[in-house]
């Protein structure tokens, strides 16, 4: 049975966490849903402990403390292992990352994931290997971390991604205390090139996060767009609430469109921005709908309005809220749902034309 599964993987055994990344991506994408959930953490802390388990396995069998045997095994197995496990983590935290907050905005710590998976191509030594898989350690630990702890605190902001990268660095400096007890002078070796590794990923995360290009996890956009109209409809004791939103039709050719991408306005009317963010069960946070226009003769956005309020983590389907703006321009706008430091959650683009009469309106509603 080893043998065939050894025929199997050893064309591609270098390549597995490459492959592991496209697998586990399509898997964990149905499969993972909500951040809160036992079962999707119970799959990422898995992916991490057996990251840990493979790690000591492989430094176990070169150590030259047991069998012959157990060394071929775990030179052989522990690498498959170990790239299976990064690939599932690396898998399912882009899977939630991106799920939270626009790509446009994230796209350099997307672009970190992804260059973990290249970088994997290329590494070959043995030491460059050690440094390497720690660092694709830690950067999942760290993720992974700043994924749960809002969730478990029930609060979001910098002290709790502070704190989660520390409780990553304190996880991995005592998993690098096991490894020291099992290969001691090749940790010894290498311990400056491991160190400043991690340094640099944890300064790197830092400073991705407080320049915002960090997703706002573990919050996520359900649904968002803009409208001539929201009304609250009246509900039954106890009913959750339903919103009716009232959009210009749509073209023949983009019958899917369910909000306005241009807006033609009229004296006396608002612009709604309608959106639906999801937050996990027990957190509270606030969030601001940043309403902009173009300013051509600029080339930039220009701030229009700031409008905030309270979201609490309740219902899969999103905590729902809008704000509109009564007074536009003709040209280019956009309205930005984002957290109070300016993380981009969702962004609506839509244009305005003025002194015209709407399109033929229709109407949804959001239960």
């Amino acid at each position: 049975m080893l043998r065939t599964l050894d025929k199997l993987i050893t064309p591609i055994k270098h390549h597995l966490l490459t492959v592991s990344f496209v697998a586990g991506f399509v898997v964990d994408s149905y499969t993972l849903s909500r951040v809160d959930k036992l079962f999707d953490n119970a799959v990422l802390a898995t992916y991490v402990v057996v990251s840990m388990l493979g790690i000591i396995y492989l430094y176990f069998g070169t150590s030259g403390k047991r069998t012959e045997r157990f060394q071929s095994i775990a030179a052989k197995w522990a690498p498959v292992i170990i790239q299976y496990a990064f690939g599932g983590l690396m898998s399912g935290i882009l899977v939630f990352y991106s799920r939270s907050g626009s790509w446009w905005t994230s796209w350099p710590f997307l672009i970190l994931i992804f260059g973990v998976i290249l970088g994997n191509e290329f590494i070959k030594k043995r030491a460059q290997r050690l440094v390497f898989n720690l660092t694709i350690f830690f950067i999942g630990l760290f993720a992974y971390a700043a994924l749960i702890v809002p969730v478990v605190l029930g609060r979001m902001g910098d002290i709790v991604f502070v704190c989660s990268g520390i409780l990553a660095l304190v996880i991995f400096i005592l998993f690098t205390r096991v490894l020291y007890a099992i290969v001691p002078n090749f940790m010894a070796l290498n311990t400056r090139f491991v160190f400043f590794s991690i340094g640099m990923a944890y300064v790197l995360l830092n400073t991705l996060y407080f320049t915002n290009l960090i997703p706002p996890i573990p919050l996520s956009m359900k649904d968002m767009g803009i409208y001539h109209s929201v009304v609250e409809l009246s509900t039954e004791s106890g009913g959750s609430k339903r919103y009716q939103l009232s959009y210009e039709q749509g073209p023949w050719y983009a019958p899917w469109r369910q909000s306005d991408s241009t807006y033609h306005y009229k004296q006396g009317d608002r612009v709604y921005c309608y959106a639906s963010v999801f937050a996990p069960s027990g957190l509270t946070t606030n969030i601001v709908h940043t309403w902009e226009f173009y300013d051509t003769a600029k080339g930039r956005w220009i701030l229009h309005e700031k409008i905030p309020y309270a979201i609490v983590g309740e219902r899969g389907g999103g905590y729902r809220g809008y704000s509109f703006i009564e007074s536009v321009q003709d040209g280019a706008w956009r309205c930005s749902v984002e957290t109070p430091r300016g993380q981009v959650i969702g962004r609506a683009t839509f244009g305005v034309i003025t002194g015209t009469v709407p399109r033929t309106l229709v109407s949804r509603v959001d239960l």
